[in-house]
């Protein structure tokens, strides 16, 4: 489990107690005292199973546009079972909500040291990228190496885009990026080209009040602005149609877009369409012409509250190659 840990004095008990499991890497106690020091200030992530701490993750700010991955460690025995990259995966998520768009990290050159190496390719493995070598930034014996990744690209978006379901800052959305993320929904594929999806952009208070008045039991009250989602259907050939899978496409862009521009989403489908039909009443409201229903609606804004990604299995549960088993 993923936890978020705020009290100071927690951060400097977890850390020294990763790191000092760790001599292979963290051998020099003036360099190890000074992570413990600095990482009960950080923003810091533990991993937590039966009451046990088995790795922790820190971030800093380094400038306006960039957080580093300031420290980690996972205790030895729990290498290899995906404990570091869940612990990145809620680092970065952290990272990218709060508007920043680069994390690089600082490790010694490949080819220095075994242990390093594999730390290198642990990182090369998350999607970071070498940037630069700095020589003499710590000293000769330990060649300075920055990785970088973006935050504002298509994979990382993918990654960091979960759904939102808190309270929304009272901060307007401009009419621009409403359009940019509608555009985006619009740009998506459709089956055969018949283009079954459209949109309504709500930005307007009262009628944002009345569709909100709908919903029972009550989500996305804070939302700044909304975009409903409608279908229609219009066959592709013979009696085929693949209205759902239009909309779906052109929600999860729409979706990506949301983040990507640093605002959050969710997607509402089965809250509006189950066997009350809130959806027939929102269409309703909008005035939505008969042929069309309404089948989503996405509040649109800047996240009040903190979240975390929810844990995910492992890669290899999921994915497989040339067939399902061998």
């Amino acid at each position: 489990m993923i936890r978020f840990i705020e009290d100071a004095s927690e951060r400097r008990k977890i850390s020294r107690q990763i790191l000092e499991a760790l001599p292979e890497w963290f051998e020099v106690e003036e360099s190890r005292e000074q992570y413990i020091r600095e990482s009960a200030e950080q923003p810091f992530w533990a991993f937590v199973s039966k009451d046990e701490n088995q790795g922790f993750l820190c971030l800093k700010e380094t400038g306006k546009a960039t957080m580093e991955l300031a420290v980690m460690g996972v205790r030895k025995e729990f290498h290899r079972k995906g404990i570091g990259r869940r612990l990145f995966a809620a680092a970065r998520d952290y990272a990218a909500r709060k508007g920043y768009e680069f994390i690089q990290v600082k490790t010694v050159r490949s080819g220095v040291y075994a242990d390093y190496d594999i730390t290198n390719a642990f990182y090369q493995s998350l999607g970071f990228k070498e940037l630069e070598v700095f020589p003499k930034y710590w000293d000769e014996a330990n060649p300075c190496q920055i990785y970088v990744m973006s935050l504002k690209n298509a994979i990382n978006t993918i990654s960091t885009r979960h759904s939102y379901r808190g309270e929304f800052l009272q901060e307007s959305v401009p009419e621009a990026d409403l359009l940019t993320i509608a555009k985006a929904g619009l740009d998506a594929p459709s089956g055969c080209n018949k283009q079954t999806t459209d949109l309504i952009i709500v930005n307007d208070p009262d009628m944002l009040s009345k569709i909100k008045a709908q919903l029972d039991p009550p989500v996305a009250q804070t939302a700044p602005a909304m975009i409903v989602v409608l279908t229609r259907r219009i066959n592709a050939y013979r009696d085929k149609c693949f209205a759902v899978q239009d909309y779906s496409a052109a929600i999860e862009n729409m979706l990506l877009a949301i983040v990507e521009l640093g605002y959050q989403s969710c997607w509402y489908e089965g809250h509006i369409t189950d066997d009350d039909r809130i959806c027939d009443k929102i269409a309703a409201v909008l005035n939505v012409p008969e042929e069309y229903d309404v089948v989503c609606i996405l509040p649109v804004g800047k996240a009040k509250d903190d979240f975390h990604a929810p844990s995910k299995k492992p890669l290899i549960e999921r994915v497989r190659f040339n067939r399902w088993s061998q």
